[in-house]
């Protein structure tokens, strides 16, 4: 059985840091991450999407976690073809993801930054969160190709948000490619309501690790505002529903990445807090110390069903997320 990691999408939320989450004396930069790490295992770094990582971060963050603690970090939104700030681009250059200098450059920052990580054994992934216009053809999969001998050695997922990456006819070639890859498939749980839902599909993809990622499940994705889009508070039930199809995960991956997104508040907290109780509760069961509460599971691969979303604790959410999520 693998080892199941869970924790959020950022630890570095203003709205997270306003919701009395962080204690008195631990709300500066040192603070807020070693209390953090102190709680969960996993963090997923969403700054390194919007601006490329220093080593000097890097290295600051592997000396203030535990032995153990690994940081998944997001891919600099210019290496999966999203939209990029100027400002963002180092040396003055040209934020141009076709132009072949360009995109050279950025990698080699991109590694320089999170390689302090790697050699503290604290990277737990890189995660390609491709946009929804990422649709299966020639030119996506040609792209997949170039990064994956761009990032041989590392730990890699892939996240689409064009749900026909993952329909009923095409799943399997889907899995197929990443397989060849090595690539780590990522299964999300969000609204099921919309078209361009994408199915919460649970493929190992890769012996070394697998990836979870829960939305929440507003019905404004896609086209709501940030606080919209995010405002989920997940119900214990809901999480429950996601246990056996974490543990068969767990059966064929060596790590199991189960990371929050509905980062609006303390909302991705509170759910993390939640699923690690209700995964320790049903491990202990298993050993006959514990018991969990029977509910019923929706197939690896169907939707469970929807539900109303529910406001967070607090009414704002000031992360800069842009397009991404």
């Amino acid at each position: 059985m693998g080892r199941i990691l869970v924790g959020t999408c950022s630890w570095t939320d203003r709205a997270l840091v306003g919701s009395g989450w962080y204690p008195v004396g631990r709300r500066d930069a040192e603070g807020r991450l070693r209390h953090y790490a102190e709680r969960f295992p996993v963090v997923e770094v969403d700054a390194s999407y919007y601006a490329l990582p220093s080593e000097r971060n890097s290295r600051l963050w592997a000396e203030r976690t535990p032995d153990g603690f690994v940081f998944d970090m997001k891919a600099f939104s210019l290496l999966t073809g999203h939209p990029t700030r100027e400002a963002a681009m180092p040396g003055g250059l040209r934020a141009d993801h076709r132009d072949p200098e360009v995109l050279d450059e950025v990698w080699a920052r991109f590694a320089a930054g999170i390689e302090p990580l790697r050699e503290a054994g604290r990277l737990g992934s890189v995660l390609f969160q491709f946009p929804p216009w990422f649709r299966p053809g020639e030119r996506a999969e040609a792209y997949l190709r170039e990064s994956a001998e761009r990032t041989r050695g590392w730990p890699v997922s892939v996240e689409f948000r064009h749900p026909a990456w993952w329909e009923t006819d095409r799943a399997e070639d889907t899995s197929a490619l990443l397989a060849g890859y090595g690539m780590a498939a990522v299964a999300v749980d969000m609204t099921q309501t919309l078209p361009s839902s994408v199915p919460p599909v649970t493929a190992v993809t890769s012996p070394r690790l697998s990836v979870v990622r829960f939305h929440g499940r507003s019905t404004a994705w896609g086209t709501g505002s940030k606080e919209d889009r995010f405002r989920y508070a997940y119900g214990e039930e809901e999480l429950a529903e996601w246990l056996p199809r974490v543990r068969r995960l767990a059966e064929r991956a060596e790590q199991v990445h189960v990371l929050f997104n509905n980062c609006c508040g303390d909302a991705a907290v509170r759910a993390a807090e939640c699923m690690k109780r209700l995964l320790d509760g049903e491990a202990g069961a298993a050993r006959g110390t514990a018991r969990v509460p029977r509910t019923r599971s929706a197939p690896a691969s169907t939707p469970s069903p929807g539900r109303r979303p529910r406001p967070a604790r607090s009414s704002s959410s000031s992360r800069s997320r842009g397009g991404a999520g």
